[in-house]
C-alpha cells in the first residue's frame, strides 16, 4: 500500500509531462490561429489542479483505511499472476469507474465536486487537469470497494485506476482524431469531447473510463450531433474565472438549499436528488 501515497519522482515527472503536452497543444493551435484556448482558463485549471495534488496526498490515508478494513473481509485471494487475472482487474475497474461516473452526474452530492471537471468552456488538455477537490473524501472511494471485497488489493484497483485516470489524459485532446474500429470499444476524445458538451442531447452521456462498451451496453452513449456545434461548460453557470467560486459554487448553492429546506427528507431529495 504504500506506493499508493509514496511522493516518488512519478508524482514529479508525470505534471511535468502533462504541463510540456498541454504547452506543446497551445503552441500549436496558436500557430495555426485555432480558438480552443482561453488564458483565463488555463491559469484557472493550473492553480486548482496543483490545489488538489497537495490535498490528495495529505488525505491519501483516509482512503487507504476503509479500503485496508474492507481488503481483511476479502472473499477470495486474487493474485496477479496471470495475464487474465489483469484483464478481469481491468474490466471490473473500468466498469466501477463507469458507475461512479454516473453517479457524479446524476446525485447532486457528487456532482458538487463533479462540476468542477465540467466547468470550462474550452476543451483542452488544460481542462483535463481540472479536477474538483476531495473527490475521494466525499464517497467516491466506495465505487472501488466491491473488488478490493472480491479479492484484489487495494494497490491494485487504486494502481489500475491511476493508469485508467491518465488515458483519460489524452481523451481532452482539443481536436480529436478519428480513430476509426476502436472507435466501438474504447472511450476516445471524439466520445469525450460530447461527454464534455452542454447541448440538449449531449447531456449525460459516454461515461466511460477507457472502454466505452458499457455506455453501448446500458444505453447511455451517444455520438456528436451533427446539424450543431459543441459547446462546452456548464448549463447553469456562467463562465468562472476564480479558482475559489469554480472549486465551490455549486457546494455552496446546494448547501444553501439544504439549509432553507424544511425536514429530513427535502433536504436528503436536495444532497441525492438529480442536479438542477
Amino acid at each position: 500500500m504504500s506506493a499508493l501515497v509514496e511522493w516518488g519522482p512519478d508524482k514529479i515527472i508525470l505534471p511535468l509531462i502533462a504541463a510540456g503536452l498541454m504547452l506543446v497543444e497551445y503552441l500549436f493551435h496558436k500557430v495555426n490561429h485555432l480558438d480552443h484556448h482561453d488564458a483565463r482558463e488555463t491559469a484557472v485549471s493550473l492553480v486548482i489542479a496543483a490545489g488538489g495534488k497537495v490535498i490528495g496526498f495529505v488525505t491519501a490515508g483516509a482512503v487507504l483505511i476503509p479500503a485496508m478494513a474492507v481488503y481483511q473481509l476479502r472473499l477470495f485471494d486474487i493474485g496477479l499472476d496471470n495475464v487474465w487475472a489483469w484483464i478481469a482487474l481491468f474490466i471490473v475497474v473500468d466498469f466501477c469507474y463507469y458507475v461512479h461516473h454516473v453517479a457524479m452526474h446524476k446525485v447532486r452530492w457528487f456532482w458538487a465536486t463533479h462540476s468542477v471537471h465540467h466547468s470550462p468552456t474550452r476543451l483542452n488538455l488544460s481542462a483535463a487537469v481540472r479536477l474538483g477537490w476531495g473527490g475521494h473524501l466525499t464517497g467516491g472511494f466506495v465505487f472501488y470497494l466491491p473488488p478490493i471485497e472480491l479479492g484484489f488489493s487495494p494497490a491494485a484497483v487504486f494502481g489500475m485506476l491511476g493508469l485508467g485516470l491518465l488515458y483519460q489524459f489524452f481523451l481532452h485532446l482539443a481536436r480529436a482524431p478519428n480513430l476509426g474500429v476502436l472507435e466501438w470499444v474504447l472511450n476516445t476524445p471524439r466520445h469525450h469531447q460530447v461527454h464534455h458538451a452542454s447541448n440538449e442531447g449531449c447531456l449525460d452521456r459516454n461515461f466511460g473510463g477507457v472502454l466505452i462498451v458499457f455506455d453501448l451496453l446500458f444505453g447511455t452513449f451517444a455520438g456528436a450531433p451533427r446539424d450543431e456545434p459543441l459547446r462546452y461548460g456548464l448549463v447553469h453557470a456562467a463562465p468562472g474565472a476564480n479558482p475559489v467560486g469554480v472549486l465551490f459554487g455549486v457546494w455552496a448553492d446546494m448547501l444553501g438549499q439544504v439549509r432553507r429546506a424544511r425536514g429530513l427528507r427535502p433536504r436528503l431529495r436536495v444532497l441525492l436528488g438529480a442536479p438542477d
